[in-house]
């Protein structure tokens, strides 16, 4: 018996156990051990259906990244806040964009179109076909190429050093 067949995806199973913890909101021992079981037991059952792992190129990148997402959704929060708060939903400029991908990995492309939905005045909508572009819903854009061209520069190009 391999490593690899004991455990699978052993950062899921990780992840899964921190997760664990925080839902219950109790730190303990037997709680931690108890959501690596859990972790370990979900990433054994779910592994036949993973095609492969997700190869990252740069994983300092990724706390760079983490940072860049954070930041953003702070101050997409207060832009949000002002426009529900001070102005009339008839002025809102809200409107479909279309990001043509560079992105290859399904991994990326996933990472990237969470990233647009958790901040706030964007939500990613579909995906084409062919994992060429993705359709995005801005609330306000008076710019739909300047808000593509700032997509793909600070979340795209960075996830594309993660991943590709």
């Amino acid at each position: 018996m391999t490593r690899a067949s004991i455990l699978p995806h052993p950062l899921l199973s990780l992840v899964l156990a921190i997760v664990w913890v925080l839902l219950l909101n109790d730190f303990s021992i037997g709680n931690f051990v108890f959501g690596l079981l859990l972790g370990v037991v979900i990433a054994k059952i779910t592994s036949p259906y993973w095609p492969g792992s997700a190869k990252v190129r740069s994983p300092f990148a990724i706390a760079e990244y983490g940072l860049i997402v954070l930041w953003d959704i702070v101050i997409s929060n207060v832009q949000v806040a002002y426009l529900v708060l001070f102005r009339r939903s008839e002025s809102l400029k809200s409107r479909f964009i279309t990001i043509p991908l560079d992105l290859k990995s399904p991994e990326a492309i996933a990472v990237l179109a969470g990233t647009i939905t958790m901040t706030p005045g964007t939500v990613s909508s579909d995906v084409s076909a062919d994992g060429r572009s993705l359709l995005v819903h801005c609330l306000e854009t008076t710019d739909p190429e300047g808000t593509v061209a700032n997509i793909k520069a600070r979340y795209e190009s960075r996830l594309k050093r993660i991943f590709e």
